[in-house]
């Protein structure tokens, strides 16, 4: 169970770092343009924020890649819930439930499988 969570902890850290690289980087690209329903004068005029926002997202991703590095239950645990709380924003400012199958979903499983594992291992 324990190993479960690690993998899952890691899948969403790879998760946010594709929004890094789409955001930063692919944002006005075909790429960019196609995920976020985008043209090229909308991407154009919201990049600067755009990469602002994929930064943030190498921090969401950083914060869980150093959790499972360092063993830290604290780290992981933050690192999941702002996962889960960025999903449920943006999902909420967005109107685009999507937002949290991509999102939210995969970081609650992977909070509900460490912390199982976590207990497991106490008890």
């Amino acid at each position: 169970m324990k190993r479960a969570g690690t993998v899952l902890v890691v899948l969403v850290a790879l998760e946010h770092l594709w929004f890094l690289v789409l955001e930063m980087f692919l944002f006005t690209r075909p790429t960019g343009l196609e995920t976020f329903h985008l043209t090229q004068a909308a991407a154009d005029t919201c990049a600067t924020l755009a990469k602002n926002q994929g930064l943030y997202n190498g921090f969401l991703a950083a914060a869980l890649i150093a959790s499972v590095a360092s063993g830290s239950v604290a780290l992981r645990r933050f690192g999941l819930i702002s996962v889960i709380v960025a999903g449920a924003f943006g999902t909420a400012t967005l109107g685009d439930a999507a937002l949290l199958g991509v999102q939210s979903v995969p970081a609650v499983l992977a909070l509900v499988v460490s912390e199982l594992a976590g207990r497991r291992a106490v008890t």
